[in-house]
């Protein structure tokens, strides 16, 4: 479900709306996309509130941009950020952005930059509107991207007791459907349909790129699970095909509504 592999991304964080506290992780979750090649975080530094952030900037070698408040209850960060968003995007230097903010201001510069044929990643708390997140090609949650969310559940031990096997497969399957929901499972099932040839089969990668184009912030680890595999596993309503193809016998895995 990468949106491209190794895209020239330019990270912009708006440090008034983020906590400090993810953002190795947020670099290390990116690094799955492309590599940083600007990195730049915006604030009014002499804020003790912003003092936190020294430390992480050091070590994760971004640049921390000066921007002050001119206007009470007015945020000049926001400005700071698209004005330099649109000069890098004219440069040419980079294939994406990334644009690490929970507020919905940066709406309209998302969908500047994909129609200018950029790739956007926007990452942000979960409280982050809904239109800025639709705005971009994928949205990753801030508390996903925390090493201590993210504890895929276990598989089913189906067959280690005997007599029993079937009725724990049940059992599992039923919690992970009700944990994932209708709403989602309706969106796999349906881009599935989308997809599937005459005999209902469809490539399990081509169905997730569709699912991300319809809901970008969709993500296994949401819902506990690091791929979209497992998370089709345990829902436990589709049909699963592993074909092998080539000389190197690739693994191309098909699915189908049940």
């Amino acid at each position: 479900m990468d949106i491209v592999n190794d895209l020239r991304l330019a990270v912009l964080i708006d440090a008034d709306n983020i906590p400090y506290s993810n953002v190795k992780g947020m670099m290390e979750e990116l690094a799955r996309y492309g590599t940083p090649t600007f990195k730049r975080i915006y604030g009014d530094w002499t804020k003790p509130t912003l003092a936190g952030w020294k430390t992480v900037l050091l070590e994760n070698a971004i640049t921390p941009i000066q921007q002050y408040g001119y206007t009470t209850g007015k945020n000049s960060t926001d400005s700071a950020m698209i004005i330099d968003a649109m000069d890098i995007l004219y440069s040419g230097k980079v294939d994406g952005f990334c644009i690490v903010s929970s507020d919905s201001d940066f709406t309209r510069l998302a969908i500047r930059l994909r129609e200018a044929g950029m790739k956007v990643i926007g990452i942000g708390e979960k409280k982050t509107p809904n239109p800025f997140i639709v705005a971009c090609d994928k949205f990753i949650y801030i508390e996903i991207i925390n090493s201590s969310a993210l504890k895929p559940e276990p598989a089913p031990a189906a067959g280690k007791v005997k007599g029993r096997a079937p009725v724990k497969k049940q059992k599992s399957e039923a919690s992970s459907v009700e944990k994932i929901g209708k709403e989602v499972i309706n969106l796999i099932a349906a881009s599935i349909t989308d997809l599937a040839d005459e005999n209902g089969w469809a490539f399990l990668g081509e169905v997730g790129s569709l699912i991300l184009k319809k809901q970008p912030d969709f993500d296994p680890r949401n819902y506990g699970y690091q791929k979209l595999t497992p998370l089709i596993k345990a829902m436990g309503m589709f049909e699963i095909d592993i074909r092998e193809s080539g000389q190197f016998h690739i693994k191309h895995i098909y699915i189908k509504n049940k």
